[in-house]
């Protein structure tokens, strides 16, 4: 995941040239090896070639859209990827973090902003798959973003592994349905509350699916959430 230089690769799949030069030119300056490319058809070619700790991924791009790029990049790799678009519709933020994005952002944005997300996703997956806490069923994998319980597959969308991720990092602790929503929808558009709650919906039905009867995640009136592993109940 370095180039020759050792810094971490990051390729951007920009077919702005201004942009990707900016984004490079940021990149570069923040210790990261930048490879640019133009079009999405040849994306799956360039991650063989240079094995990028992470991507940026434009959605609009001639020879094949991010979202297809995304669907068959998925198919053989786990490499961390940002998608990075002017389109701001719902169901586009939604279908890339279900195809297995690790985060979205919206143009227009400061490159600098870009760079914290990068470093952020990187601090997030680059963690081997964790340790189980006593008493606790699931297992998750950053990495592969994969969970387990009692060594089964469950089956999360995107934003529903990221709200058990965020729940699991603190046991016990309430986080607020804002806070949430902050982890989930990182592009900081304005989205109800409901959101979270049909979020946290899902996910409790195929929790109590593969583990019927113990409840992990508990609601906390007028608050929001927490996960007890070891609680019996409410």
């Amino acid at each position: 995941m370095t180039d020759i230089d050792d810094r971490p690769v990051v390729l951007i799949v920009e077919d702005e040239p201004k942009l990707s030069r900016l984004l490079a030119d940021y990149l570069h300056a923040a210790g990261f090896f930048p490879v640019i490319i133009e079009r999405g058809d040849e994306a799956l070619e360039a991650v063989q070639e240079h094995e990028p700790a992470l991507i940026l991924l434009d959605l609009n791009l001639p020879g094949m859209d991010g979202i297809a790029v995304c669907r068959q990049l998925r198919k053989v790799s786990r490499v961390p990827v940002i998608m990075v678009t002017a389109r701001t519709e719902e169901v586009d933020r939604l279908l890339g973090l279900d195809l297995g994005a690790d985060d979205y952002i919206c143009k227009p944005f400061s490159p600098r902003e870009v760079i914290a997300r990068v470093r952020a996703v990187l601090r997030r997956t680059s963690a081997s798959p964790d340790d189980v806490s006593r008493g606790d069923p699931v297992r998750m994998d950053t990495e592969a973003r994969r969970a387990e319980i009692n060594s089964r597959p469950v089956n999360l969308t995107g934003v529903e592994f990221e709200l058990l991720r965020t729940l699991r990092e603190r046991p016990g602790r309430v986080y607020s349905r804002a806070e949430l929503l902050d982890r989930i929808y990182t592009d900081y558009r304005d989205v109800s509350d409901r959101a979270v709650d049909s979020h946290i919906k899902n996910l409790r039905r195929k929790l109590d699916t593969a583990l019927p009867g113990r409840e992990l995640i508990h609601s906390v009136y007028g608050v929001g959430y927490r996960y007890e592993p070891e609680a019996a109940g409410d």
